[in-house]
């Protein structure tokens, strides 16, 4: 027996069509019960009518007999015992004070003899017996009881009746099959998607990494696929990013901990003294290892949470001032020039974590800054808090760089050796949880700009650890994170 195919193998796809089935024969069986209990109503209906129309044609007839002989007279009533006979009814004529007035005993009729005559004439049984007044003159002359036999339907309403009920019960059956038939189409139209999302998904997860889910619509589905290949995209990326950092890490690594070796065992075997200038090459170099062992730290400690800002009243002009002069040796050296246009501000914040931010661009900063170019910081008072831009004459980030500048590992292909590619990334995130924006605009040759937008105000609700679990820096006082390259994005 051939399998089922992948798209109503899941119980999404036999529920929806189940579902869809059902509801179209209930529909179709509530049609059929609502117009038969109608059909039923309106039959029983006309045979009341039809009951009430007889017994009033009897008190008719009684009527007009009393007027005709002035009177209730037994031999002209007994003259109409023959058609009542005929027709199954019983009649008893009762006086004003319940006296016998007549009946068809009193007739000679044989009660046995209407028994038999109706069965012979296949009349309905008689309905209960009913009283009518008999009227003439605006005098009640007499009371008739009456026993009529039941109304029955017309053979041309019963036979449209079953034409209608057969008519439902097809169209029932027609709506059940076309309902399966549109169940399995759309179970196969939403869940077919679905199915393919589930392998991809389960190809991705067993190490297909090229694998990716086919977008054929437009809806929710669709968007589903779309941003399942974005993750997986994603994913592929930073694979690339933590292979590339790796490589990075090992080649830094080895590079100091070469010379390292090959000065120690130059010192041990007496070929080089171990002079103060060898030792200051030997701290430099532990320096350089020390801060790649902090990037390696911070890398780990990403996933870390309980990350929280200790928030101040802050004047950020003091804390950006003392992070400009703190770096101004450092870009005298490379021959960049540091210019600051500083306002006025306070914020709530927390003063160590802005303070790292500033540093962080102003290295990103001197890293990209040729010799004879200039680094402007501008801090300036906004409607709703403050503004911290930091602009450089550097070579500038390329377009298709310029979105994934904030990236975590991420280092443009203009990048020098020695980065990690986290300090913007960094940066971006302590603004983030300050409730505020940073912001990169740039182009080919013609220098980067950062705007950091700060609130004056704390936001409304703490930072959550998710947002704040990239920002825990191991080793990252101020000092040495102005002579590290970390920061290197570009």
């Amino acid at each position: 027996m051939p399998s089922l195919p992948l798209w109503l193998r899941g119980r999404v796809a036999r529920r929806l069509a189940l579902a869809i089935t059902t509801a179209a024969v209930a529909a179709a069986a509530l049609t059929a019960i609502v117009v038969n209990l109608a059909f039923g109503q309106r039959f029983a209906d006309y045979l009341d009518t039809q009951q009430q129309a007889r017994a009033q044609q009897v008190v008719t007839l009684l009527a007009a007999d009393y007027q005709t002989d002035q009177g209730w007279r037994t031999e002209s009533l007994d003259r109409l015992a023959p058609g009542l006979v005929m027709s199954g009814d019983t009649v008893e004529l009762l006086a004003p004070g319940g006296r016998t007035i007549w009946s068809l005993a009193d007739a000679g009729v044989d009660p046995a003899m209407t028994v038999m005559h109706r069965t012979m004439m296949g009349t309905p049984e008689l309905a209960p017996s009913v009283r009518g007044a008999i009227t003439v003159d605006g005098r009640e002359v007499a009371t008739a009881v009456l026993a009529v036999p039941r109304a029955a339907a017309p053979a041309a309403d019963r036979d449209f009746r079953d034409a209608v009920n057969g008519l439902l019960l097809a169209a029932g059956l027609g709506a059940g099959a076309v309902a399966l038939l549109a169940g399995l189409f759309l179970a196969r139209r939403t869940t077919r998607p679905l199915a393919e999302l589930t392998a991809a998904a389960d190809e991705l997860a067993a190490g297909v990494r090229d694998r990716r889910a086919h977008v054929s619509s437009r809806d929710e589905i669709g968007q589903l696929a779309r941003s399942f290949n974005t993750m997986a995209d994603a994913l592929d990326r930073e694979d690339e990013l933590r292979r590339a950092f790796a490589a990075d890490i090992a080649h830094e690594l080895r590079t100091p901990l070469t010379i390292l070796q090959g000065q120690l065992e130059a010192v041990r075997d007496g070929i080089t003294p171990a002079d103060e200038q060898l030792i200051t090459s030997l701290h430099e170099e532990s320096r350089r290892m020390t801060r790649l062992v902090a990037d390696l730290e911070t890398m780990a400690d990403a996933g870390a949470a309980g990350f929280t800002l200790q928030r101040s009243q802050v004047a950020l002009r003091p804390l950006i001032a003392a992070a400009v002069d703190r770096l101004a040796a450092h870009a005298a050296q490379r021959g960049v020039r540091l210019v600051a246009l500083l306002e006025e501000a306070t914020v709530a914040a927390d003063p160590v974590r802005i303070s790292q931010v500033v540093t962080n661009l102003l290295s990103n900063a001197a890293t990209y800054t040729p010799p004879g170019g200039t680094i402007t910081v501008t801090l300036a008072r906004s409607t709703d808090g403050a503004e911290l831009a930091v602009a450089d004459t550097g070579s500038g980030i390329p377009d298709d760089e310029l979105p994934r500048v904030f990236d975590r590992f991420f280092r443009g292909a203009g990048a020098p050796p020695g980065g990690s590619g986290i300090g913007l990334a960094v940066a971006a995130e302590l603004v983030a949880a300050h409730g505020g924006t940073l912001t990169a605009q740039s182009g080919p040759r013609c220098g980067s700009r950062f705007l950091v937008r700060l609130p004056a105000t704390a936001p409304g609700r703490a930072p959550h650890s998710q947002d704040l679990h990239h920002l825990a820096l191991a080793s990252n006082t101020s000092a040495e994170i102005v002579g590290s390259t970390t920061t290197s994005r570009r």
